[in-house]
């Protein structure tokens, strides 16, 4: 259970957070209506709060090519710590569509032309590299949506430079990490520090760091993002909040007018999409035997009534394991739409 509420007004302005007593509290006597945020419960005041102070909350951030962390603190609460997967499949996936791409070229089949590269002499990001620094962006605008976070404090990652034509302008970590910092400087404050700055802070707090960079626990990655916080807002010396709230995009594929690999018979089924049967991939729903789930892919299903009948697959929200992948659309309740899963994990 969550320590501390995050509050917002009628307005979805956020304001300071709360005790999970005073929520309850709250909403009992209808002061606040309860929702949810992407995983978080959260409460929203339906009258005027009674004063609107603020005290100053950073948002540390460690970014990573496999683990990203992020805690958000004042000087006397440590309201949350996330642990994020990185997004770091966009990079195989453009190598398998290239490869497809290619292999029809060369089929004697009527075609259009390659169109020119509309992209040439111009500044961008690659789709790899865009697709991880944009999931930073989110997960900052996740949090700024329902803390009123004053500054952004972030670990500066070194781009490795060559020199001369390919020098630092050209690396692609310098121009990501440019680009997430000039999105992080809409939402709030930003401040750099380097990675020797947090490894000697986390040596003056004498906090240890895990040498195993997938655990699942608070030395992983967040004791890197609570140092970065305290840099900026100071108080507690020790992290009084050490429960975790993994959070792991969901991949979604795009369509495809067959699949890559063929099934007995020849026959390659359509793949991916934007829709299964209704409703978005992703998506929190509700069914009367697996409960809370979320929306996977679709898959024909024919009957004697219906011959073009759809069935959904169904995942679960903890671990992501397909449940069922033959939920009937009319047995499910749509919730919220989604993109990605949460699970708590506690100290």
């Amino acid at each position: 259970m969550q320590k501390t509420v995050p509050v917002v007004d009628s307005t979805q302005v956020p304001l300071m957070p709360t005790t999970r007593a005073r929520a309850d509290k709250w909403v009992k006597s209808g002061k606040a209506t309860p929702f949810w945020k992407r995983g978080i419960f959260c409460v929203r005041l339906n009258v005027e709060p009674s004063a609107r102070n603020y005290q100053p909350l950073a948002c540390g951030v460690d970014p990573g090519s496999k683990m990203e962390a992020l805690t958000v603190a004042s000087a006397k609460h440590q309201y949350i710590n996330i642990q994020a997967q990185a997004v770091d499949w966009v990079k195989k996936h453009l190598k398998t569509r290239r490869e497809m791409r290619r292999n029809r070229r060369y089929r004697k089949t009527p075609c259009r032309q390659p169109r020119w590269n509309r992209l040439a002499n111009k500044v961008r990001l690659a789709p790899s590299n865009k697709a991880r620094w944009q999931w930073k962006v989110r997960l900052a605008s996740w949090l700024s949506k329902i803390y009123p976070i004053t500054v952004f404090v972030v670990e500066d990652i070194k781009a490795i430079s060559w020199g001369g034509k390919w020098g630092k302008i050209f690396s692609p970590l310098q121009l990501g990490k440019e680009w997430f910092y000039h999105e992080l400087e809409k939402l709030a404050r930003l401040e750099l520090l380097q990675g020797h700055d947090s490894a000697e802070l986390r040596n003056k707090l004498r906090l240890k760091k895990s040498k195993n960079k997938m655990a699942t626990v608070f030395s992983a990655h967040c004791v890197d993002s609570f140092c970065l916080a305290y840099s900026a807002v100071g108080g507690q010396t020790q992290p009084i909040n050490q429960d975790l709230l993994l959070v792991t995009p969901l991949r979604f594929h795009r369509r495809q007018l067959h699949r890559l690999e063929q099934a007995p018979g020849s026959i390659r089924s359509r793949y991916g999409g934007t829709i299964s049967a209704g409703f978005k991939p992703g998506s929190i729903v509700k069914h009367p035997k697996w409960g809370l789930t979320y929306v996977g892919g679709e898959m024909v299903k024919p009957t004697k009534k219906e011959p073009n009948s759809k069935v959904i697959s169904l995942h679960s929200l903890e671990t992501g394991k397909r449940l069922t992948q033959s939920a009937n659309p009319k047995d499910i309740k749509f919730l919220t739409y989604n993109t990605w899963r949460t699970n708590t994990v506690p100290a």
